[in-house]
């Protein structure tokens, strides 16, 4: 083989192993099995959180929701906020996220006095690598993604039930398997 060839692979491998397989890095509705896609997105707190942080860690919750202020999304985040207990039972690390912006997203959790940060991804960069902003669709679907320690989507719950979404969170995972603390 030649220099040339071996220096093609070298990059290729070494772009595998930083970004995942071409499959997990591909635009389209993401699906249980498959790596989720790497973030970093500002929370309603001000900090900043990268799935990166949790790998090998803690399992991790992914709630999307269209828009702050709305109905559907003040009775969902209130929801998780009443069953905050019981999911922090878990080794869990647990958002809401939207395409709002981080300006209005924190003062929607204010709002609600949440104890839980909402990422912010206005640019919906994220969104579309998970599929929920598409094609038709502006705003987010409210679906929420189970990620294991591992960083695989171990189910996404693609049936919502706003004012019992906190208890749903918490039934799945028992369901998966996660571990408590």
């Amino acid at each position: 083989m030649s220099r040339y060839a071996t220096a093609i692979g070298a990059v290729l491998a070494i772009g595998i192993a930083i970004f995942g397989s071409a499959a997990n890095t591909t635009a389209g509705e993401a699906k249980v099995g498959e790596l989720a896609r790497a973030f970093t997105l500002a929370g309603s707190d001000g900090k900043e959180y990268s799935l990166a942080d949790y790998k090998g860690k803690s399992a991790v919750v992914l709630a999307w929701f269209p828009k702050a202020f709305t109905g559907g999304c003040t009775a969902e985040c209130r929801s998780l906020r009443k069953n905050g207990q019981a999911i922090r039972a878990y080794n869990v690390a647990y958002f809401t996220i939207s395409t709002d912006d981080a300006e209005t997203n924190r003062k929607f959790a204010e709002s609600l006095n949440l104890d839980y940060p909402i990422l912010s991804d206005p640019g919906k960069h994220v969104a579309r690598a998970y599929g929920v902003v598409h094609e038709g669709r502006a705003v987010p679907e409210r679906w929420t993604f189970y990620i294991d320690k591992d960083g695989v989507i171990r189910a996404i719950d693609k049936n919502v039930k706003t004012a019992q979404h906190g208890a749903d969170v918490v039934a799945k995972l028992k369901e998966l398997g996660i571990a408590e603390k």
